[in-house]
């Protein structure tokens, strides 16, 4: 057979590089869905900057401004994150409104963080409806891990039935002879606390001699602290302004009891602090992050980066604010999965990611504490350690624990 002419020869390899280029394109060709352009990564959240729970506004700020340091150093694989952040006022129906404006009127590519357990559970089945992600729910709540049911739906901080779990654990081995009076929100956050303390207990569940529930609307839970007969332990299922509340109440009281908070209202900075430390000597929470006010974190090198972003970027932070290591961590944590997207930034795809993470340790997460997705489990963060505030700070206790049934 004879070869083709020169001319031919020129025109035949000509095309066979023109197809390849064209495949190769095809093959690297960007994916985008509402929200995300060739510079530009916009992402929403509802954060209560006003109300009952202001106090996890710091999250938002902290996230924030997190997200402008990392637009300053370039941004995520050359796009900026556009973050559009309204308050709900930890209102349900409020949730609602703000959820519905940043999908349809800012058009976001997903909701990052929206806190509390009631407006997330408010917002989530028209996300799902909508099929925009609904990323690491300010939320500990058992029903963000389901991926069949659930699957737009992801949480990142432990689950209250595994902290509870924890928390009954502890009072086996420690006071097992306890009487426990429960204070709890009367709602979902509440509920799951509780169903988790009981499962904890199992046949122990009877040290449980009262329980008392109150609501997000009244301004003040003080009619509420009794002191049952025989009670010795009173466990506060409250969010931070209600806790506080309760730990001074308890100290006008002269109630000697041992009192456990839940890990989101235990803040030095947002809780110990204001109700002055000499009366929050002893209680006790369970935690997965590394305190900021703990001199022994000072020269961790997780810590320093914290720190050094702090002084940059939010030098007006409070440091002591356990909501702003939050922020921090959990910005570190979209971060991390709008690296992993590349250049396939499709709503599926940002879900996808974020139920692929392995082994990724924010640099405020405990030792020994990493986040861990997978398409089966949407449960990032699911071990926490004991710790007992004194002096000016919360000492650690024991060993890092995690949140399942005992045998």
């Amino acid at each position: 057979m004879r070869s083709p002419p020169t001319t031919g020869r020129a025109a035949f390899v000509a095309a066979l590089f023109a197809s390849v280029a064209i495949s190769g394109s095809a093959l690297a060709q960007k994916k985008y869905d509402a929200g995300a352009s060739d510079t530009e990564i916009k992402i929403g959240s509802t954060m209560p900057y006003s109300g009952p729970a202001s106090a996890f506004g710091a999250i938002g700020r902290t996230a924030e401004a997190y997200f402008k340091k990392i637009n300053a150093e370039g941004g995520i694989n050359g796009r900026k994150i556009n973050f559009v952040t309204y308050d709900d006022g930890y209102s349900p129906p409020k949730s609602v409104e703000q959820v519905r404006k940043l999908v349809e009127s800012d058009e976001v590519l997903a909701v990052f963080s929206p806190v509390g357990t009631p407006s997330n559970t408010a917002i989530q089945k028209y996300l799902i409806s909508k099929k925009v992600p609904q990323l690491f729910v300010g939320s500990g709540a058992a029903k963000w891990n389901d991926p069949t049911g659930h699957p737009w739906t992801i949480g990142w901080v432990p689950s209250y039935q595994s902290e509870a779990r924890i928390y009954a654990k502890f009072l086996m081995k420690e006071k097992p002879d306890g009487k426990i009076a429960i204070l709890y929100q009367n709602d979902d956050f509440g509920k799951d606390y509780l169903k988790g303390l009981k499962d904890g207990l199992g046949s122990k569940a009877s040290m449980i001699i009262a329980e008392e529930s109150y609501e997000t609307s009244e301004p003040t839970i003080d009619s509420h602290i009794v002191k049952p007969s025989g009670a010795d332990v009173l466990i506060s299922i409250t969010t931070p302004k209600f806790v506080a509340q309760a730990i001074r109440k308890i100290a006008e009281m002269d109630w000697n009891v041992m009192q456990i908070a839940s890990s989101g209202s235990s803040s030095v900075g947002g809780v110990m602090k204001p109700v002055g430390f000499e009366n929050a000597q002893g209680v006790l929470s369970a935690d997965y992050a590394k305190d900021a006010g703990d001199p022994q974190w000072d020269n961790d090198p997780g810590m320093k980066k914290f720190y050094s972003f702090l002084e940059q970027y939010y030098p007006e932070a409070d440091r002591l604010e356990r909501y702003v290591a939050y922020g921090y961590g959990v910005a570190q944590t979209m971060v991390k999965v709008l690296e992993m997207c590349g250049d396939e930034l499709t709503r599926a795809n940002v879900m996808k990611q974020a139920a692929s993470l392995k082994d990724f340790a924010p640099d405020t997460l405990l030792p020994g504490i990493k986040i861990n997705t997978s398409a089966t489990d949407f449960a990032p963060i699911e071990q926490l350690q004991m710790r007992r505030f004194k002096g000016e700070r919360r000492e650690l206790l024991g060993e890092v624990i995690g949140g399942e049934l005992s045998n």
